[in-house]
C-alpha cells in the first residue's frame, strides 16, 4: 500500500535519490537552469527551495545544513552570496518549470527548471576589445630615416 508517501520516489532506492537530488541541486544552483526529466524537475523543486529558503535565514547553523545536504561547497557559498539575497524580497516560489516537450529516444516528458531571481551576471569586455584599445594607443611608428648626406 502506498499510504503516507510525501515524495516521488523516481525508482530508485533513497541513497541514490538522495545523491542524484542533491547533485541535481548543485547543478542548477551552479548554472541557473538545467533540463531534466519533468518528474526529477517535481522532485527537485521543493529540495531546492528549502535549500534558498536556508540561505535566506544566512545563520552559520543554516550554512551548516546547506553544507550537509549539497555535495560541492562552491555551490553552497553561490547560494548564500548571490541567489538568497536576490530571493529575499520572494516569499516562496523561487524557482520555475517550463515543460519541453517529449525526448525523442525514450518520449519521456522534458522540462527545464530555472531559479527565476538568478541575478545577471556583468558584462566583461571580451580580450579582443581590449586588445584593439591597447593598439590604438600605442604610438604609430615613425618614419625612415632618411640617409644623411656626409660628404
Amino acid at each position: 500500500m502506498k499510504h503516507g508517501v510525501k515524495k516521488p520516489k523516481l525508482q530508485r532506492d533513497a541513497s541514490h535519490r538522495k545523491s542524484l537530488l542533491a547533485n541535481q541541486a548543485c547543478s542548477l544552483i551552479d548554472h541557473g537552469r538545467i533540463t531534466t526529466t519533468l518528474a526529477k524537475a517535481k522532485a527537485l523543486r521543493p529540495y531546492v527551495e528549502k535549500m534558498i529558503t536556508l540561505g535566506k535565514n544566512g545563520s552559520l547553523h543554516a550554512r551548516r545544513q546547506a553544507l550537509a545536504s549539497l555535495p560541492k561547497p562552491e555551490s553552497v557559498k553561490k547560494l548564500f552570496d548571490t541567489i538568497a539575497p536576490a530571493a529575499a524580497e520572494r516569499c516562496g516560489g523561487y524557482t520555475r518549470i517550463v515543460k519541453l516537450g517529449q525526448r525523442k529516444t525514450d518520449s519521456a516528458p522534458m522540462a527545464l527548471i530555472e531559479i527565476i531571481d538568478l541575478p545577471k551576471a556583468k558584462e566583461e569586455p571580451s580580450a579582443p576589445a581590449a586588445v584593439s584599445a591597447e593598439t590604438t594607443a600605442v604610438e604609430p611608428p615613425a618614419a625612415e630615416d632618411t640617409p644623411s648626406q656626409e660628404a
